[in-house]
């Protein structure tokens, strides 16, 4: 069976909020991070809010001469790499994308069946979802030095059905002073 990874970056204080974290953390060493989790994943899937941020933000960063190497590189992988959106409003999707309108955990239980490499979520509010069904095997958190003190945290206003039990299997410390830690969901 597949499994359903989730990486995110979050601040010291728990905070998930793209746009108050900033892109001060995301350091090529951090980019390069993120290209060795993508190598083992061969789908991604996506609410429409995030979706709608990701494309067509990185399919023209792979298009942009003067983007920076590592971005350029995390643009191609991420365009070429399939992707499924879940949305019941979204019209139509780009980049090899596929829009799904019906229940994700049922969606995410039949893909997780199939054949293939890892599947990644991307987001908050899908990934909360499907954390809360007991479907993400593998968490990925990426932990940046900074205390933000407002904004969005994880998991904020949602309900486990049970404490979620997680095994560290692997951590790394960036020059930066962040941390990757990569996290097994215990049975």
């Amino acid at each position: 069976m597949r499994n359903l990874v989730y990486s995110i970056n979050l601040s010291v204080d728990g905070c998930c909020d793209h746009t108050i974290l900033g892109p001060e953390g995301i350091t090529d060493e951090v980019g390069e991070y993120y290209m060795d989790l993508m190598q083992d994943i061969d789908l991604t899937v996506f609410g429409r809010k995030t979706y709608e941020l990701m494309v067509p933000y990185w399919p023209d960063m792979a298009k942009d001469p003067s983007a920076e190497k590592s971005d350029k590189e995390f643009a191609q992988k991420f365009t070429a790499m399939d992707k499924i959106v879940f949305s019941r409003s979204l019209a139509h999707a780009e980049a090899n994308t596929r829009i799904v309108r019906s229940d994700p955990g049922d969606e995410i239980l039949r893909l997780k069946k199939e054949k293939g490499k890892k599947i990644s979520v991307g987001g908050v509010d899908l990934a909360e979802q499907l954390i809360a069904l007991g479907l993400v095997d593998e968490f990925y958190f990426i932990v940046f030095p900074i205390i933000v003190g407002q904004g969005r945290r994880l998991l904020e206003g949602t309900s486990l059905p049970a404490k979620l039990n997680l095994k560290l299997v692997g951590s790394k410390t960036f020059r930066s002073g962040g941390m990757a830690h990569h996290y097994l969901k215990q049975s």
